[in-house]
């Protein structure tokens, strides 16, 4: 028996479960459209996940190449797009952040570096501010990560059941947000929270530590703030369309041969290649901008954004908007 899930819990984990497959059936298409939705902005929240600097950085690998004969290096804000920038390319958007080709900007970031669930209330009254949601508008929401790190380093302190509490909150407190943007007009694509316990972080903590199964721990945080979340949001595909990034994380840790990955377990940047600096110079030997299934510690390579991007855009493209 686990030592997070006592009989009780393993019931509210199954009930939980089904209350998300409700949800996604609700949110996830099935539904025949007549007219295809054509957004005429995307709009990005979130955390870093969801967002490049203003040089075209990402919290990923940075695509660089190197010319044969004059040997100079070249960035290319373009290559190994996160999963924000793959939804915007499917209706040929793009960031001001990363436009080289000096195109019409209809895609914008109010995501920001380091934020937890609590700042995405900011980032939609600065959207408001600026002019407000339109019925056209596909926003993406991914966030909840930061505030997983932020419950699990307070362990032991406070019990594993508290941050459980503690993630749930926070996850109906997304959905609130979520909501609320709805409310406001826009659609919204919403990932869930990826199996962070999956991470070289979770890993090298549970390498670390013989108290309990701390990657274990984390996945049981993400497991109670994406069950709040599913059960909290507005259950229509109008509206909403939920993207299962989660899933998608555990599968490629199950089967990275189905997705041409060759390490799930470590880290792709060198140590010394702080995000958003990491790019493919500075990788660890043998890693690759695609075989890979983690950038760092915390965050995902670009083989992983190529897959959750592919599911919000299927997601955009089959829900009824």
């Amino acid at each position: 028996m686990s030592l997070f899930l006592n009989r009780g819990q393993t019931l509210r984990r199954v009930v939980g479960s089904i209350a998300i497959a409700a949800a996604l059936a609700a949110c996830g298409g099935g539904t025949s459209q007549y007219d295809k939705f054509e957004p005429g902005r995307v709009i990005a929240f979130g955390d870093e996940n969801s967002l490049l600097t203003s040089e075209g950085k990402r919290w990923s690998i940075n695509n660089i190449t190197t010319d044969e004969t004059t040997k100079v290096d070249t960035f290319s804000c373009s290559s190994n797009p996160i999963w924000v920038q793959r939804v915007a390319s499917n209706y040929d958007y793009v960031f001001a952040e990363c436009n080289p080709k000096s195109a019409a900007v209809k895609a914008f970031f109010r995501a920001s570096n380091g934020a937890v669930v609590d700042d995405l209330q900011a980032q939609i009254d600065a959207q408001v501010a600026a002019g407000g949601f339109r019925s056209d508008d596909l926003t993406t929401v991914m966030i909840g990560a930061n505030d997983i790190l932020a419950l699990y380093k307070q362990y032991p302190t406070r019990t594993a059941e508290d941050l459980k509490n503690d993630a749930a909150d926070r996850g109906k407190a997304l959905a609130k947000q979520v909501n609320r943007i709805v409310e406001l007009g826009g659609k919204v694509l919403l990932s869930d929270l990826p199996d962070m316990g999956l991470s070289p972080y979770a890993l090298a903590e549970k390498a670390a530590n013989t108290d309990v199964d701390r990657a274990e721990l984390i996945t049981s945080l993400v497991d109670a703030f994406n069950v709040a979340l599913g059960t909290n949001i507005l259950i229509d595909g109008r509206y909403i369309g939920l993207v299962q990034s989660n899933t998608r994380s555990k599968l490629m840790k199950k089967s990275p041969g189905s997705f041409e990955l060759k390490n799930v377990k470590e880290s792709a940047c060198l140590a010394s290649a702080e995000l958003p600096d990491c790019n493919t110079k500075t990788l660890v030997e043998g890693a690759g901008n695609s075989t890979y299934l983690w950038a760092d510690e915390w965050h995902f390579s670009p083989r992983a954004h190529y897959e959750f991007g592919r599911l919000a855009i299927a997601r955009a493209e089959d829900n009824p908007f």
